[in-house]
């Protein structure tokens, strides 16, 4: 729903750290809270703030001890008291800047816990387990609950090979077409949601600030091939998929693989740079880069009124700019921004596999 009027007067945060509220004089200090959330990265926070007591006449926050590493940290916003939750992540860092004729300050940096996932790499094997099942695994030993979409092909050998689980996660989620995402402590393992139902509805009249899609064909095929070699059973492997599969044209009428090859001829990507271990492995991978290729066809940026309801993996309809351009986009990345002088904005990229 957009923000009324009123409530746009009186953009608000509230950050608590270990379930406690800021004070009111750190809170008094904050110049600028932003948050990244994004579904291929680990999602981010920033907080600054003046780091200066004026009584004291001494450096303030970069040497107290709310800020310590490792606290966890939520970040509300919203307006008129209407705060609504926008991340939960941990502190990683503290970045002061002190600068002649400046107001020393400081940057208190954290992300999502996906971070977690990041330190150390491992070399280990995962044998007759599916994709699904890895993440889930990976998920416990990070202490994070699993929320995970089967991937329904049983493998008999997948190695870490000297990998951080992130990384590893991460690309064998990109082989099939998912996400690795973590909100507070559930981890999510899943494909893009972008044939989900939308979520709200932003109007260049009301809402949207800035609206910058572009419309390309260039490197998208109408077909893509995976090839493997069973050492098994001494055969080849073949994964297809085709224009046509990519399960939603997102409410368009022409989906921007189909289009790509009527305006320029039939063309199929082939891979044959990753192994594959079997049939249905190669079948799923087919079906997940044409689907990835796909939401290439209209990508983009915006900015709106900021607006809590926006959030990165969902999908959003715009609405006020022109037939072609209209309808739902899925937003791969969202920023919420709170400043002392310009407010609360949202920003987002944007994407859409037809028009």
């Amino acid at each position: 729903m957009p923000a009324q009027p009123s409530e746009q007067l009186a953009p608000e945060f509230r950050l608590r750290v270990d379930g406690t509220d800021l004070p009111a004089t750190a809170a008094a200090d904050v110049l600028e809270v932003a948050v990244l959330l994004d579904v291929s990265a680990p999602s981010m926070f920033a907080v600054r703030l003046i780091n200066w007591d004026m009584e004291k006449l001494q450096v303030s926050w970069a040497d107290d001890k709310l800020f310590a590493v490792g606290a966890e940290v939520e970040i509300l916003m919203g307006y008129a008291g209407r705060l609504a939750t926008v991340m939960v992540g941990e502190i990683t860092g503290l970045e002061p800047e002190f600068r002649a004729s400046e107001v020393p300050v400081v940057t208190v940096r954290g992300y999502d816990r996906r971070h977690r996932l990041m330190r150390g790499q491992k070399t280990r094997s995962f044998t007759q387990a599916k994709d699904s099942d890895i993440a889930a695994r990976i998920a416990q030993e990070a202490g994070l609950t699993a929320e995970v979409e089967d991937t329904q092909t049983t493998l008999e050998y997948v190695l870490q090979h000297n990998q951080t689980d992130l990384e590893f996660l991460t690309g064998r989620a990109r082989r099939l077409g998912y996400e690795v995402s973590v909100d507070k402590k559930t981890l999510y393992f899943r494909p893009h949601a972008n044939d989900k139902a939308e979520v709200l509805t932003l109007s260049r009249q009301s809402d949207l600030l800035e609206l910058c899609p572009r419309l390309s064909t260039v490197g998208l095929a109408g077909g893509v091939e995976v090839r493997g070699w069973s050492a098994k059973d001494k055969e080849g492997l073949l994964g297809q998929s085709a224009a046509g599969d990519e399960g939603t044209t997102m409410g368009g009428k022409n989906g921007g693989l189909a289009v790509a090859d009527e305006a320029f001829g039939a063309a199929v990507a082939v891979s044959v740079d990753r192994p594959v271990l079997g049939a249905g492995e190669a079948g799923e991978m087919a079906a997940g880069r044409l689907k990835e290729m796909a939401l290439f066809y209209v990508t983009g940026e915006g900015v709106a009124v900021g607006n809590t309801g926006i959030q990165a993996g969902t999908v959003v309809k715009i609405e006020g700019c022109g037939v072609r351009f209209s309808g739902l986009y899925y937003l791969p990345s969202v920023t919420h921004t709170w400043t002392s002088r310009k407010g609360y904005r949202t920003g987002f990229t944007l994407r859409r596999n037809a028009t």
